[in-house]
């Protein structure tokens, strides 16, 4: 059996009159995330990183933004069906750790319900999954607080 490892990476801008949606968990916020779907910056580099462990391309290979169909789509539902992927493809997912870089809003308070969400889609407990927060010390678009970056790296076993 062979074990693979994958890497994700997903930013995006605040944006007002939208919800903050990380790991499939609403954290209160003034701002949201701008994007196509929901723009669930956690969600999207966890999809990436499984995606690329199982070398079953990417999310915007599979749910392009040029698609009507994915306009404020639920990303926990692209993660759902990008799993069913690497399912098919023979692999299961083993573990994550995820790294969401952001001045505000602090992670810490809401890591296990992100892990937990993403456990429940991923079927594995969420003590398989590492969510923790970062800053940018001020530096870049993240250190000015225009928005979110969040490096994931996943595991995943197969064929």
């Amino acid at each position: 059996m062979a074990t693979r490892v994958g890497i994700g990476y997903d930013s995006h801008r605040f944006a007002p009159g939208r919800p903050l949606v990380l790991g499939g968990v609403t954290i209160p916020h003034p701002l949201g995330l701008a994007g196509h779907s929901d723009a669930d910056a956690v969600a999207h580099a966890l999809t990436d990183a499984i995606l690329g462990a199982a070398a079953c391309g990417s999310i915007g290979g599979l749910f392009p933004d040029t698609d009507p169909r994915w306009k404020g789509a639920d990303s926990m539902v692209l993660l759902h069906e990008a799993y069913a992927v690497v399912k098919r493809k023979g692999f299961r997912f083993v573990q994550a750790d995820v790294t969401v870089i952001a001045e505000t809003p602090k992670v810490g308070p809401h890591a296990g319900a992100i892990a937990a969400r993403l456990a429940e889609i991923l079927e594995v407990s969420p003590d398989d999954i590492g969510i923790k927060g970062k800053t940018n010390e001020g530096m870049g678009f993240v250190g000015r607080g225009e928005g979110v970056a969040v490096i994931a790296v996943a595991t995943v076993e197969g064929r």
